[in-house]
């Protein structure tokens, strides 16, 4: 996988950006090859995959969560549609359900304020979004909710 970039540590953070993208979290052992590819510390490479909130070195969900805490979107009770989410599957900002289904985290801004309160499932967006309304698209991604 490394092979397509120089051994260059400038390539660095795209080529723990490509392991992110492949394994939804970067795997150890990915880490100790990458640090022997490129001839850097090992330290280095957990240093940069833990600085980077979109870099994650624990696996995450199949479904991954975030919720908007910003602003226009915390005004709006982002915290009702956290808490919501919390009471359908279980977990937290910054947990994964134990099938690995779903992940949860925050984000400071999704930019589209004018929809507040909002989430995005992957890279889809919801908007003006109310607790029931959690619960119905969580339903669609095959959360386990009950009435």
């Amino acid at each position: 996988m490394f092979e397509k970039y120089p051994k260059d540590q400038k390539y660095t953070l795209a080529i723990l950006q490509d392991l992110q993208k492949e394994y939804n979290y970067i795997p150890k052992e990915k880490l100790i090859e990458l640090s022997l590819y490129l001839d850097l510390p090992l330290s280095k490479l957990y240093s940069m995959a833990t600085f980077y909130k979109a870099l994650s070195l624990t696996p995450k969900g199949k479904y991954i969560i975030k919720v908007c805490d910003g602003t226009a979107c915390h005004i709006r009770s982002s915290n009702v549609l956290l808490d919501e989410i919390n009471n359908i599957l279980g977990i937290k900002p910054g947990e994964t359900t134990d099938d690995g289904m779903f992940s949860l985290e925050t984000v400071n801004c999704l930019g589209a304020c004018a929809l507040a309160p909002v989430m995005v499932i992957n890279d889809k967006y919801y908007g003006k979004l109310t607790s029931s309304m959690v619960r119905d698209i969580l339903k669609e991604y095959g959360g386990d909710v009950n009435e």
